[in-house]
């Protein structure tokens, strides 16, 4: 029996995002807390160097993703293959905080500019089945991220940790292996020498000011907040109040990986069929009313069931909310578009647990989950009616075809 596979571009970009993100979640999770306890970086410390590339995104997508409308995708999308490749290795020589905080650094500059270029290369090469696409291509990233705990995992040996970052490194050189080989449509790229250098502030204020691309964008950061409230503060509410194993509590947020990997297309083709924005606004209700359920049970299949629809909440929104910018921005500022939304997804994913935690400080004491869950269930719900009222008069049809 043959297996006829043709090696395409967004193909390989599949391959090199889900090798990339394979490696770089591989690098913290759940390597980086160890790796940092084996250093003797106390708890306090511990979330400053977490923090370091979730910083680093929020300051470097917009203005990679911008760039990478005047000299090109493919320029930045190696220069994150090439950080990538390198940057696991450094862990090796790592035996401070300051030098792990750099490094990390370092690491953060490749997810931040991979993120918002690869989504804007593949929208601009895509212009029917774009939502399908952009979806197929965060499902491969997504595969990644769900084995990166795995092996890692099985490559910590006591305090010994330079196996999982040789291993992060093999992974990311293979990645920007698969880099190497992709090329663009010519007709997606938008030449150099014909573009003033002006355009560059007129785009930026077009884009930022654009109603419905800051509207979508403030939509997913609001997704993005339950998911960093929910990712952070489940796993100890559940260990607080149920007799659930690490095992059992783990594979809980498993399950939601797996189902957001699965549903993530379905979901972006049903939004080419059926129109974005009452795709997102679905989404936004049935997580809003999930977040709010999860602290009223202490069952594990419940709990799976509810995890498990938050997840398709997630890809419900996530699948149309990417596909929807760039429809709304022209070819040549949509890396623009892309990164503007990155940066406002991770500044809502980054505020979550920040402000969840006061929450459960303020209503501190007996229900105090259900208040904070039940609040954040009410702000998904507020946030989608909110968008549905914005986003009456604006055309969500493609600005242009590609």
């Amino acid at each position: 029996m043959k297996f006829n596979i043709k090696i395409t571009p967004f193909l390989l970009l599949c391959i090199m995002g889900g090798l990339a993100i394979f490696s770089s979640t591989m690098s913290k999770s759940p390597v980086l807390p160890l790796f940092a306890g084996s250093l003797g970086i106390p708890d306090k410390t511990l979330g400053f160097v977490a923090a370091a590339s979730t910083i680093v995104g929020i300051l470097v997508s917009f203005p990679a993703a911008t760039l990478s409308d005047f000299i090109g995708r493919r320029r930045l999308l190696m220069i994150a293959a090439f950080v990538f490749a390198t940057a696991p290795f450094g862990y090796l020589f790592v035996h401070q905080v300051w030098s792990l905080v750099l490094v990390r650094v370092y690491h953060g500059l490749a997810t931040a500019i991979l993120g918002p270029i690869a989504m804007a290369a593949v929208a601009d090469t895509y212009r029917q089945g774009r939502g399908e696409r952009m979806a197929w291509y965060s499902s491969a990233t997504m595969v990644g991220r769900f084995l990166a705990p795995l092996l890692g995992g099985a490559l910590v040996f006591g305090n010994d940790f330079h196996w999982v970052y040789l291993a992060d490194g093999v992974l990311g050189i293979l990645a920007f292996s698969a880099a190497m080989f992709i090329t663009f449509p010519k007709t997606t790229q938008v030449p150099v020498v014909q573009r003033d250098k002006r355009d560059i502030g007129r785009e930026i204020v077009t884009i930022v000011t654009h109603r419905g691309i800051l509207s979508t964008s403030l939509v997913e950061a609001v997704q993005y907040f339950a998911y960093g409230a929910v990712e952070t503060f489940l796993p100890r509410y559940l260990t607080e109040n149920t007799k659930f194993s690490t095992l059992a509590i783990g594979s809980l947020f498993t399950g939601q990986i797996l189902v957001v990997a699965l549903t993530k297309p379905i979901m972006g083709r049903l939004s080419d069929r059926r129109g974005r924005v009452p795709i997102i606004i679905s989404g936004l209700v049935l997580g809003g009313i999930v977040t709010a359920a999860l602290s009223f049970t202490a069952n594990w299949f419940v709990l799976i069931a509810l995890i498990g629809l938050f997840g398709l909440g997630l890809s419900t929104v996530t699948a149309s909310t990417s596909a929807l910018v760039a429809d709304l921005a022209k070819t040549a500022s949509r890396g623009s578009a892309m990164g503007l939304l990155s940066t406002i997804m991770d500044i809502g994913q980054s505020l979550g647990p920040i402000l969840t935690g006061v929450m459960l400080g303020i209503f501190a004491g007996t229900g105090q989950y259900k208040i904070a869950f039940g609040i954040i269930g009410l702000l998904m719900v507020a946030a989608s009616l909110l968008y549905g009222l914005f986003m009456r008069g604006v055309s969500t049809m493609p600005t242009e075809a590609t």
